[in-house]
C-alpha cells in the first residue's frame, strides 16, 4: 500500500469522523470494544486492524472474509506494539514511589532484559520491531505538525555526557541555551537521559521561567547532583511542581540503557528498543543543527555519526555542528581539527562552530540554518 493514500486512524476521534466506513484506512491499537460502529454493514476492504479488540460478535474471520487484514493483539507484553502515539513521562513512571518502582518504564526494561535484549525469540523480535514502527510513525506526526497543530517542527539536538552533574557549570550553560533556543521557536530534541540530556530537557520546559526561577530550580535540583543519587528522581519532581505548565521537548531514550532514568522533563518521548535507530533517528531528525557539549565515548560516536551524515549530505542538507568547550573539544580530543580538515574538502567547514559562549551557539544556529547538499 502506497501510504500517502491511506488514512491512519489512530484515535477514537479519527474513527468516529469516518462514518463507520473504513475501507483502505489503517486502524492502529485502538480498543474497539465500545465503539459505536454497525459492524454488519461496516465496509472495510484491504483494511489494516493494528493490535486492536474488537466485540466478542466480531471475529477474525468475519473481518478476513470483508476483505481486511487484522494484526492482533500481542499477549503478556507489558508495552503495546501497536501503539498510536508516543510517552508521556506520566506513561512511563505510573507505579513508581519512592521507596518501590514499579514503574511502567522499569517493568518494560526488567521483560526486555528477561526475554528480548540478546537474543529474543522470534515474536519478541517481532514485538519489538512492530514497536518501534510504531514509535517512527507517532515521531513523525508530532514533528510535522499533526499534534501540536504548530507546524513542522525545527529540530536542534543536543548532546553530551549522560555523567554530567547537574551542579556542573555545563548543566547549566546547556540548560540556559535550550531556553533561548526555545524561545527563539526551536524545538529540542535530546537522547532522553540525564546528565547534559536532562539539562537541555528541564531549559527546554523552563523556558519561559525567569533567571532567578532557573536558578531555583537548579538549587533543588543540586540535592541529587547524579542519577546514582538518593533522591535524584524527587528533586527533578520537586521542579515539575514549581512550574507546571513548560514548553514542550523531545526525549528519545532507549531501554539498551535502561538501567539510566529517562528524565522527567521531556513532554513527549520516544522511546525504543533498538539503540541502533534511536542514535540514527535522533541525528536525522534534527536538521537544524546539532550542539555537543563535552561527553564521553558515546557522544563522541554521535559527533562522528552526525559528521558523516554531513559529509555525504545523507538527508539532502548540510545541518550546523556546534561544539561547547573549547579545552574538551580543542586541545584535549583535537576533535574539532579532525572534522574542520574533513569538512574542508566538503566546503561545508562554516557549519562548524567550536565555543563557550551561550549567545554565540543560539546566533550560530539561527543564522546556519539547514543548507541543501548541492549548493554547499
Amino acid at each position: 500500500m502506497n501510504r500517502s493514500y491511506v488514512r491512519e486512524l489512530d484515535s477514537m476521534l479519527a474513527l468516529c469522523r469516518q462514518g463507520g466506513q473504513l475501507s483502505h484506512a489503517v486502524v492502529q491499537g485502538l480498543d474497539l470494544r465500545e465503539a459505536d460502529l454497525d459492524w454488519k454493514a461496516l465496509r472495510c476492504e484491504e483494511t489494516v486492524f493494528l493490535g486492536c479488540r474488537f466485540p466478542e460478535r466480531v471475529t477474525v474471520e468475519f473481518l478476513i472474509a470483508r476483505g481486511a487484514t487484522v494484526i492482533p493483539v500481542f499477549p503478556d507484553l507489558p508495552y503495546s506494539p501497536f501503539r498510536p502515539r508516543l510517552y508521556s513521562r506520566a506513561e512511563l513512571m505510573d507505579g513508581w514511589t519512592p521507596d518501590v518502582d514499579k514503574s511502567t518504564d522499569k517493568l518494560i526494561y526488567e521483560h526486555f532484559l528477561a526475554h528480548g535484549r540478546e537474543n529474543p525469540g522470534v515474536l519478541e523480535a517481532l514485538s519489538q520491531r512492530l514497536h518501534d514502527h510504531a514509535i517512527d510513525d507517532a515521531l513523525r506526526d508530532l514533528l510535522e505538525g499533526r499534534i501540536e497543530g504548530d507546524g513542522i517542527k525545527k529540530v536542534v539536538g543536543i548532546m553530551g555526557g549522560h555523567k554530567t552533574p547537574r551542579t556542573d557549570p555545563y548543566y547549566k550553560k546547556v540548560a540556559r541555551i535550550a531556553q533561548d533556543l526555545t524561545r527563539a521557536g526551536y524545538f529540542i530534541a535530546t537522547g532522553g537521559g540525564p546528565g547534559i540530556m536532562e539539562a537541555a530537557n528541564m531549559g527546554a520546559f523552563l523556558a519561559e521561567v525567569s533567571d532567578e526561577d532557573l536558578e531555583g530550580a537548579l538549587a533543588t535540583l543540586s540535592h541529587a547532583p547524579v542519577y546514582t543519587d538518593e533522591g535524584y528522581m524527587q528533586c527533578a519532581q520537586e521542579v515539575l511542581d514549581m512550574f507546571r505548565h513548560g514548553r514542550s521537548s523531545l526525549a528519545v531514550p532507549t531501554w539498551f540503557y535502561g538501567h539510566e532514568p529517562s528524565n522527567l522533563f521531556s513532554v513527549h518521548i520516544a522511546k525504543y528498543f533498538s539503540n541502533s535507530l534511536r542514535e540514527d533517528g535522533l541525528l536525522a531528525i534534527a536538521l537544524h543543527g546539532i550542539i555537543f557539549a563535552p561527553g564521553s565515548a558515546g557522544t563522541t560516536q554521535e559527533v562522528f555519526q552526525d559528521a558523516t551524515q554531513n559529509h555525504y549530505a545523507t538527508y539532502g542538507v548540510v545541518s550546523p555542528m556546534v561544539f561547547i568547550g573549547r579545552e574538551h573539544y580543542g586541545e584535549n580530543t583535537l576533535i574539532y581539527d579532525c572534522l574542520s580538515r574533513q569538512a574542508e574538502s566538503k566546503g561545508y567547514e562554516d557549519y562548524l562552530c567550536l565555543t563557550e559562549s551561550e549567545e554565540e551557539v543560539v546566533a550560530f544556529i539561527a543564522s546556519h540554518p539547514p543548507e541543501e547538499a548541492a549548493s554547499v
